[in-house]
């Protein structure tokens, strides 16, 4: 069995959800963790002096849960498989070997389509989504390997299919490897949009 684990990172309203499901459609043996599903109460959602409460910090996630989440995939990924998808034609008998996990969440940031109904406060963008981008991707290039970064100006078809063959070309690397290893601590390209 070998597994593959794919990050796609963005701002909240950026595409990564979108392209996850699409992804999940039409990949096999694949489950998608979504950070926006560990958002912790909204009454432990830290308010800023403005008063507005801090989504868009990692403290408002459950981290704890969610990589709970995550291992548990990584102990089992038979358990979670994807049973409703269009799978594409992979021309290979081992693709049944093959257990993708996609992990997005909020991490970067594409200004040019964020919109909100309600909007964001004045100045939001600018004091908290724009610095928080800047430290976190920062902190990913220093401790990440393999990152791919996405044109976000593209359309969501260019993305989608760029996204897919890049991810069949990995798994068409590890199926055609012997002995293929893979290291769940190092998941081959982490996606940014």
């Amino acid at each position: 069995m070998k597994t593959l684990i794919i990050g796609i990172g963005g701002v909240t309203n950026g595409g990564k959800t979108t392209l996850a499901t699409r992804l999940k459609q039409k990949l096999p043996n694949c489950m998608v963790v979504s950070q926006d599903d560990y958002f912790k109460p909204e009454s432990e959602i830290e308010v800023d002096e403005y008063g507005v409460k801090q989504y868009d910090v990692i403290d408002a996630v459950d981290m704890e849960a969610m990589m709970a989440h995550v291992c548990a995939w990584i102990s089992n990924p038979k358990e979670h498989l994807n049973s409703k998808c269009d799978h594409l034609e992979t021309n290979s008998e081992n693709w049944e070997e093959v257990y993708i996990l996609i992990v997005e969440g909020f991490l970067l940031y594409n200004y040019s389509s964020r919109s909100y109904n309600p909007p964001d406060p004045p100045g939001y963008f600018e004091r908290y989504v724009w610095p928080l981008y800047m430290k976190n991707k920062l902190e990913m290039e220093q401790h990440s390997q393999g990152l791919v970064y996405i044109d976000g100006t593209k359309s969501k078809d260019e993305i989608f299919f760029m996204v897919i063959d890049d991810i069949l070309g990995e798994i068409k690397k590890c199926l055609d490897w012997k002995n293929c290893i893979h290291d769940t601590s190092v998941s081959g390209p982490t996606l940014i949009n």
